[in-house]
């Protein structure tokens, strides 16, 4: 209807946060480069187009238009690994209104999920004292895609790495084995598999002790270390981990073994993790699953794309609750003493003394600048950690200021 109509001029479309949910004090910008990529090869090729034309559902010269579709547009975006609050463009793409109107669910689906999964897995970086966190929610996540991208999301916010192969090919992640319960129950004794365990992984052994008893399960290990086999951890899967996690601590240590590390994996997420240390559980490393990659406390945003701005005036939407503001815009962050003090969202051009969050990445449907690389992305966020007020570093709700002009 827009090609019937004429309506083919410069348009602003802002995707944003209307409000942070209850659990999250700021999100992480994450999905930008996996966004580009898209992008690149967003087509409508004749196995698509045949399928729309049988719908009897579009004219002829919209089909048209899309066997000739290539954005050739403007993106301007926070990049990823930036700390972002509420109503704070995300993302703004500016081109003729057809063609950025099309992308509104391509950019909402990949934007909003890996920031959700971000702004999720960051939390149990910051109550993690340390300790290494890996991805292990693979085989819980929605579907094969978003395990992958999830990975590449806990990557950005802090994990050490992932058991996702597949991202740890596409990404360069580092990657984790594990060992399952069933490889312990296939032999006769527990301490036979952890021999042949220990035989097949010389290098990097870490035995599960939690498949029949945990504690006698550590003096098994504990005893094939006497006899030379290699031990580099032990993993704890469940029950009271703050007191199975002390005794097996007890074990290992008793016997000379301090530099045997000690994992948990099996409902952990960041409450659980500040509840364990807050009792004291002397752990070294968490699989970190379910609760992250589905993000279960918050699994997802009041995210919304929407038209700021046609032909140079000014588009808003005024709703109750769901007012928009006009103009393609710009964040400014301004600091005291090095310190995040509160944000402005302003004009898109206009003066400010902060600093200017939104960078123009695209310009005529090209990339402007090589893009950072994951690592970068991850640096990028711990340096904005460093800059947060301590109170929204907490699990518990903290309020940032974002001004609106």
């Amino acid at each position: 209807s827009y090609l019937e109509h004429g309506k083919l001029g410069n348009a602003v479309f802002s995707l944003f946060v209307r409000k942070l949910p209850q659990e999250r004090n700021f999100l992480v910008s994450c999905g930008l480069e996996t966004l580009l990529s898209y992008l690149e090869r967003f087509r409508f090729g004749d196995r698509e187009l045949s399928y729309l034309k049988s719908l009897g559902k579009f004219s002829s010269s919209f089909l048209d238009y899309l066997r000739e579709y290539e954005f050739r547009g403007n993106i301007y975006a926070i990049p990823e690994g930036r700390i972002v609050f509420q109503n704070e463009p995300l993302l703004q793409v500016e081109g003729s209104l057809p063609d950025v109107q099309i992308l509104e669910t391509l950019v909402i689906n990949t934007i909003h999920f890996q920031t959700v999964i971000a702004s999720k897995a960051i939390r149990s970086y910051l109550v993690s004292r340390g300790a290494s966190l890996v991805d292990f929610g693979f085989r819980r996540a929605h579907e094969l895609s978003a395990g992958v991208y999830a990975a590449r999301a806990s990557y950005v916010a802090g994990f050490a790495g992932t058991s996702n192969l597949e991202a740890g090919r596409r990404f360069g992640i580092p990657v984790f084995g594990t060992v399952a319960h069933s490889y312990i129950m296939v032999f006769d004794e527990e301490e036979e598999a952890f021999r042949a365990f220990a035989e097949s992984f010389p290098k990097n052994a870490v035995f599960l002790l939690d498949t029949y008893d945990t504690v006698s399960a550590a003096k098994k290990v504990v005893q094939l270390a006497g006899e030379g086999v290699p031990v580099v951890g032990v993993r704890l899967d469940s029950g009271d981990i703050p007191a199975l996690s002390k005794e097996v601590r007890r074990i290992l240590d008793e016997a000379g073994l301090r530099d045997v590390k000690i994992i948990v994996s099996g409902g952990v997420d960041e409450y659980s993790i500040e509840r364990w240390f807050s009792q004291g559980s002397p752990i070294d490393a968490f699989g970190v699953g379910t609760k992250f990659i589905t993000s279960a406390d918050a699994p997802y945003l009041d995210i919304a794309y929407k038209l700021v701005e046609y032909e140079g005036k000014p588009k808003v939407k005024t709703s109750p609750g769901k007012a928009t503001f006009p103009y393609k815009r710009q964040v400014c962050r301004h600091y005291r003493d090095g310190i995040m003090e509160y944000d402005e969202v302003i004009r898109y051009g206009e003066p400010s003394r902060g600093e200017e969050l939104v960078r123009k990445v695209v310009e005529s449907g090209r990339l402007r600048e090589e893009l950072p690389d994951l690592k970068r992305i991850r640096e990028t966020l711990m340096e904005d950690l460093h800059r947060l007020p301590p109170h929204l570093k907490s699990l518990k709700k903290g309020e940032y200021e974002v001004i609106i002009k």
